[in-house]
């Protein structure tokens, strides 16, 4: 059941998300001065439609008035459940009448193209916002806040085994030790403003605070037996198995309230995801295309590597089926805050994903124009339906891979 209800919030949010980036599109086409023909919520076949009287009222257009052209904006909900879409008049670059795309100036087309963009990353900048009030789930590393305004409701962090002669069985560690804090010296634990000290809020705090002490003396707070001890370690160098010798369950979840600096929380965690979400695309093209590369060696040592990392860019990248199959139901059994993250992560993944240069795509469209521009070339209709067709059957094709790989994973 916790699995048909994750997959009804995963359809519900990507299609609201989708939505809001049509919008983007639609607010932008209408302000400059480009006639919008329809703007459907779901994909055909119509459900439901609308058209704007003169009498400044909306009305239900009859089913059997679908197909007659409309002179107005037509409003329509529609079947299918996968996004939207904003049906904006002539959008070929090279239609010349009044009111449509292709007549549009260069820097209003720009405008229209990226405001789609624009809208995935104010939803994101508003989600992150209202998080970051109630209470922002940490998933980046040195995620932004601001030390003097942020308030920290901290998960319980419970040793579940310790490791026999490691560092942690030297120091005393036991099953079921609460760690609470973490420092290089006993007086830094004792005083809450020591910069060096680490309160641990999530298992995570406890080995980036190891990792950054390796082979050092380190001391921690714990609670056993209904009291606060201390105990001391000498960890491990990078290069051995374990740096404690401690293995840790987390019960809650550390969340993070602002109250002022929320705003900035916001805006500066949508810019620590988009650069994020870009450095993972950039990883996944670089082992994409070394791996492929590398299947024409003769070496079976370096076609064996490409095979690895052709593997690893299957496995780092998600599709609908995965996102709404998977991980939807579990950020769901996790909780609204896990959603609400998890719905800012794919918005704004949906603004890079739409910048990057495929004519299908709206930067790839908008990188498309200005090369014609550039060379003081006009962009057929022909031309530019080609090119965008083309480009729209590889990215269908790398859809339909990943999808296969999706339901790989699913069952």
């Amino acid at each position: 059941m916790n699995i048909v209800f994750g997959i009804i919030v995963g359809i519900f949010v990507l299609m609201g998300l989708i939505v809001a980036h049509e919008l983007g599109h639609f607010i932008a086409a209408r302000r400059n001065g480009v006639t919008v023909k329809e703007f459907g919520i779901c994909f055909p076949p119509r459900a439901l439609a609308w058209i704007k009287g003169k009498d400044g009222k909306w009305h239900r257009i009859p089913k059997k008035d679908w197909d007659k052209p409309q002179k107005s904006l037509v409003l329509s909900l529609n079947w299918l459940p996968i996004g939207g879409f904003c049906s904006m008049d002539g959008e070929s670059d090279a239609d010349t009448r009044k009111g449509t795309f292709g007549a549009a100036t260069f820097w209003q087309k720009t405008k229209i193209l990226f405001a789609g963009v624009a809208a995935n990353w104010l939803v994101a900048f508003l989600i992150l916002t209202v998080l970051a009030f109630t209470g922002m789930p940490h998933f980046v590393d040195n995620q932004f806040t601001i030390k003097g305004d942020t308030n920290v409701s901290p998960g319980i962090v419970t040793v579940k085994s310790v490791v026999e002669n490691s560092p942690a069985t030297k120091a005393g560690f036991k099953e079921g030790d609460q760690i609470l804090r973490a420092a290089p010296n006993p007086d830094c634990l004792a005083d809450q403003n020591c910069s060096e000290a680490t309160d641990i809020v999530d298992a995570t705090s406890v080995t980036s605070f190891n990792k950054a002490h390796t082979e050092s003396l380190v001391y921690y707070n714990v609670w056993r037996d209904n009291a606060e001890i201390q105990l001391a370690a000498t960890l491990n160098n990078d290069e051995a198995p374990y740096l404690l010798g401690v293995s840790m369950s987390q019960n809650g979840q550390a969340l993070y309230r602002s109250t002022w600096s929320a705003p900035l929380v916001g805006a500066v965690t949508t810019v620590q995801l988009t650069g994020a979400t870009f450095e993972g695309l950039g990883t996944l093209l670089w082992n994409l295309c070394s791996g492929i590369i590398s299947q024409a060696s003769f070496d079976d040592g370096t076609r064996e590597q490409g095979r690895e990392a052709i593997g690893a860019a299957g496995d780092s990248v998600s599709g609908p089926v995965g996102i709404i199959g998977t991980i939807f139901p579990a950020f769901t059994q996790a909780g609204p805050t896990n959603v609400a993250f998890l719905a800012a992560l794919i918005s704004v993944s949906l603004a890079c994903i739409n910048v990057i240069p495929i004519p299908a795509l709206d930067g790839g469209r908008w990188l498309l124009i200005a090369i014609y521009r550039l060379l003081h070339k006009k962009l057929t209709k022909a031309t530019e339906e080609r090119i965008v067709s083309r480009a729209f059957i590889i990215l269908l094709a790398l859809i339909v891979i990943i999808t296969i790989l999706d339901i790989t994973r699913l069952f």
